[in-house]
């Protein structure tokens, strides 16, 4: 296995990793990252086929957790109960409890919603320049999400703080101070969300918090801090993705002509410069990998944003095409694992496929062909950077003229 030296941090990794990774994917579908410690899957069917494979997984086994500092325990209290972070039977039970309140008919019904807060928002944004996160890609999911849950839009400017700071836990440049922070806002959001939970076995409501509570499998219900965790762990991925995808989509956009919005042409935004990067998995047995040799609790990392770059997979990957997708294997919905074709890593695969994922596409579809209908003007009023947050990928700032 070929290993590679590359800083997350460096300035001209952060804003294009996509060399990096032609580089990686040539030494083989698997390579060792040295300054992760981690060997890596590059390619499309690597990472499909580990993300898949059972013999991993996200949960660390019980004689490998790695050892948690004090200062720490507050938020990895948390993350125990996140079913991103668990395996079978506990993940298969919070899964099917949480897609029991969060389903394809409630997602679709928002369509009108998220077209209405797009327009509210769009009317409200300046003269001259601007920055487009912080007036549309940021407000959008973030609202939308409170809606869904059933917590007050207002407090959406707090439940963002809360959420950028505990995500800092999963960045290369991650400091003492971002965790201190990280504990702060666990515990505010905390305190939010058992003060609205406890609101809501008072007096139910049409919302997914709700529902959560009424949510029922074998008998079984989500515990506390399990409903707890759910609601932090829906409203953290349920903007924080879609912001960076955003405000990447826009930047794309404008790049390549503004082309018309479809299902297809926001699938191919989500491949062609998706917001998460890297996602990793546990070893649970002595196993031979791609042809190379893994033990009981070595990690490895999947580099979705380099399966969804690979050739063998994609023709000319590092060209945006909108009609990419073929419209009569595509259905925007749902994941459907029999479908012919590579499939788009940006979401995951196997068990932890992204719940929200149909969601995702839906704001996605919908604010950026409202912008495209209301703003058929807008341009870039300064060239965008990235933001230093790898392993996310997301834009510091998008200020544009409409």
């Amino acid at each position: 296995m070929q290993r590679l030296a590359q800083s997350p941090t460096d300035p001209e990794f952060v804003q294009n990793p996509y060399p990096f990774y032609d580089r990686a994917r040539a030494a083989g579908d698997l390579f060792f990252w040295d300054d992760y410690a981690l060997p890596c899957a590059t390619t499309h069917r690597a990472v499909t086929a580990l993300l898949k494979d059972r013999r991993l997984g996200r949960e660390a086994p019980a004689d490998h957790a790695p050892a948690i500092a004090p200062h720490l325990a507050p938020f990895y209290a948390v993350e125990a109960h996140s079913m991103l972070e668990l395996e079978p039977p506990r993940h298969t039970r919070l899964r099917s409890l949480v897609l029991r309140a969060f389903t394809s008919r409630r997602i679709a019904d928002l369509e009108p919603e998220i077209e209405h807060l797009c327009h509210r928002l769009i009317d409200r944004f300046p003269q001259g320049p601007f920055d487009l996160l912080d007036a549309y890609a940021r407000p959008v999911p973030v609202i939308i999400i409170c809606r869904l849950l059933g917590v007050p839009e207002e407090r959406a400017d707090d439940l963002l703080a809360w959420s950028n700071a505990m995500v800092t836990m999963y960045q290369a440049r991650r400091t003492r101070a971002d965790e201190d922070a990280a504990i702060a806002a666990t515990r505010a959001f905390t305190a939010f969300i058992t003060e609205y939970v406890a609101e809501k076995r008072r007096r139910p409501a049409d919302d997914l918090i709700t529902r959560l509570i009424a949510a029922e499998e074998a008998g079984e219900r989500l515990s506390p801090e399990e409903l707890v965790t759910t609601c932090i762990l829906l409203l953290n991925a349920g903007h924080e993705a879609t912001v960076h995808t955003l405000g990447n989509g826009v930047k794309t956009l404008l790049a390549h002509g503004n082309p018309p919005i479809t299902d297809l042409c926001v699938e191919e935004i989500i491949r062609f410069d998706p917001p998460l990067h890297m996602f990793t998995r546990w070893v649970y047995e002595d196993v031979t990998l791609f042809g190379h040799p893994f033990h009981r609790g070595d990690r490895i990392a999947c580099l979705l944003a380099a399966a969804n770059r690979d050739p063998a997979a994609w023709p000319d990957p590092a060209r945006f095409d909108p009609a990419r997708f073929d419209p009569a294997r595509f259905d925007p919905t749902r994941f459907d694992p029999t479908r012919r074709g590579p499939q788009n890593t940006s979401f995951g695969a196997g068990i932890h496929f992204c719940v929200g994922a149909p969601l995702a596409r839906l704001e996605l579809r919908a604010a950026l062909a409202t912008l495209r209908a209301r703003c058929p003007g807008l341009s870039l009023a300064t060239p965008p950077a990235y933001a230093d947050v790898y392993h996310f990928h997301g834009l510091d700032a998008l200020h544009v003229t409409c």
